[in-house]
């Protein structure tokens, strides 16, 4: 797992001591951008920033080929910019996971992107989760598990 950077913990403190005093202080976070490269990273951290995607979608495979853990409702996590630094904060409110075929028009609205439409949260995430599948020698599926993720952006300093 990679190690935060300086920055990446001097924002995780800012947003620490814009806490109330006696509100509760997490310990732990993760940090990381969307998609895969800096153009989409920075459109999907602007529509978070704005308010409009409160919604992302992963592909398990991805989490299970990098051991890596899967979200947890109420955790925390740092989105960056493609290059790592930090942009805002979210915490995850709600985890569920299902097959591709069965995430609903509410998630992909949530997600915020494009028309808002599940044709075209279809469309784009069989592009990107084939492109995953075939850097972890999976062959993408109607059912290969999804898992979504709602949160809400609670730090954007």
């Amino acid at each position: 797992m990679q190690q935060p950077t300086p920055e990446i913990q001097s924002y995780w403190q800012r947003f620490l001591e814009s806490l109330p005093a006696d509100a509760p202080r997490p310990d732990e976070y993760q940090f990381w951008a969307f998609g895969h490269n800096a153009d989409v990273a920075a459109r999907l951290a602007a529509l978070v920033r704005q308010g409009i995607k409160t919604a992302t979608s992963s592909l398990v495979w991805s989490y299970e080929s990098d051991d890596e853990p899967y979200p947890q409702e109420g955790g925390y996590s740092i989105i960056t910019d493609w290059e790592g630094h930090p942009l805002c904060i979210i915490q995850t409110t709600e985890v569920v996971m299902r097959p591709f075929n069965q995430v609903g028009a509410d998630i992909a609205f949530e997600e915020g992107e494009g028309d808002r439409s599940l044709a075209y949260w279809r469309q784009v995430h069989w592009e990107f989760f084939s492109a995953e599948c075939e850097n972890i020698g999976r062959q993408p599926t109607e059912d290969m598990p999804v898992v979504n993720e709602r949160f809400a952006m609670v730090f954007d300093q």
